[in-house]
C-alpha cells in the first residue's frame, strides 16, 4: 500500500518498522516563526503525523489566545514521532519542549530535529508510554509543570478514558493547562467539560476524520470558551 488514495487504510502499531512499500505521508516542515520552513526527518517506523493543514489551524488558535506571547511557555509533546507539534511550538516561541513516545527511532530523530531547526538546549525526550508519564512523571524526572499539553495518539490503538484520566490526575497540569487531545470523528464529540470539572472546553473544530479538542485546566485566566462547539460536528 503507498501513500494517497481512496482505497481501504492498512492499520499498523505506531513506533513497528516500516515495510518498505509504506511511506509515511507528508513531507514535513515547519509552518511559521523562527524556524519557518526547516524540513523535519521522519523515523523509519510507522508514523500518522499531524496534517500540515490541522497543525496551522491548531497554531493559529494558540497563537490567536497568546499561548506564545510569554517566552516561559513550557510544552509537552506526547506522541511525538517527528516532533512536529513540539517543534512548531518552539519556532512560535515555546521555551522548551518535552518529546514522548514508546518508540526509541521516534524520540532519536525529534531530538535530531530539534537540533537541526537550531533549539538544542530547549527539549528534553522520554521514552515511555504517555499514559505512564502523566500519571508519574517524576519516575521519569519530569517535576516542572506544562502550559500545553498534545495528546495526539494513533486512534486506533489507544483508549482515550485512560489518556484523559491521566491527564486530568496528572501532576504536569496546573490552573490554565492547556490540553489538545486530537480524536477522531467516528467517536462523536468529546463533553465540554471532562474529568470532574477539570478540564473545560475552549474549542472543538473538525478537518476531515480529525477532530481537535482544545481544553483549560481549571481555568482562572479569562478565556473565549465556545461550549456550543462540543454539542455537534458538523
Amino acid at each position: 500500500m503507498t501513500s494517497g488514495g481512496s482505497g481501504p487504510k492498512k492499520i499498523m502499531s505506531q513506533g513497528q518498522p516500516r515495510a518498505s512499500q509504506i511511506l509515511n505521508p507528508n513531507k514535513l516542515k515547519i509552518i511559521a516563526g523562527t524556524a519557518k520552513g526547516k524540513k523535519l526527518e521522519s523515523p523509519s517506523v510507522y508514523l500518522r503525523p499531524m496534517m500540515a493543514k490541522v497543525r496551522e489551524a491548531l497554531f493559529s488558535t494558540l497563537d490567536h489566545i497568546g499561548v506564545f506571547d510569554v517566552d516561559t511557555a513550557r510544552v509537552l509533546d506526547t506522541f511525538s514521532g517527528s516532533g512536529s507539534v513540539g517543534l512548531e511550538a518552539l519556532s512560535r516561541g515555546a521555551a522548551h519542549t518535552t518529546f514522548v513516545d514508546l518508540s526509541p527511532d521516534c524520540i532519536a530523530t525529534a531530538q535530531h530535529n530539534a537540533a537541526t531547526c537550531g533549539f538544542e538546549g530547549r527539549t528534553s525526550a522520554v521514552c515511555a508510554r504517555a499514559e505512564e508519564v502523566l500519571s508519574a512523571p517524576a519516575k521519569f524526572g519530569l517535576t516542572e509543570p506544562y502550559s500545553l499539553i498534545s495528546i495526539t495518539p494513533p486512534y486506533e490503538e489507544v483508549i482515550y478514558k485512560t489518556l484523559i484520566d491521566a491527564v486530568c490526575n496528572s501532576p504536569l497540569v496546573v490552573e490554565d493547562t492547556l490540553v489538545i487531545i486530537e480524536y477522531p470523528v467516528e467517536m462523536g464529540t468529546l463533553p465540554y467539560v471532562l474529568g470532574d470539572d477539570k478540564l473545560f472546553g475552549v474549542r472543538n473544530r473538525r478537518y476531515g476524520r480529525t477532530v481537535l479538542g482544545l481544553y483549560v485546566y481549571r481555568p482562572n485566566k479569562k478565556y473565549d470558551m465556545r461550549a456550543d462547539e462540543f454539542e455537534a460536528l458538523k
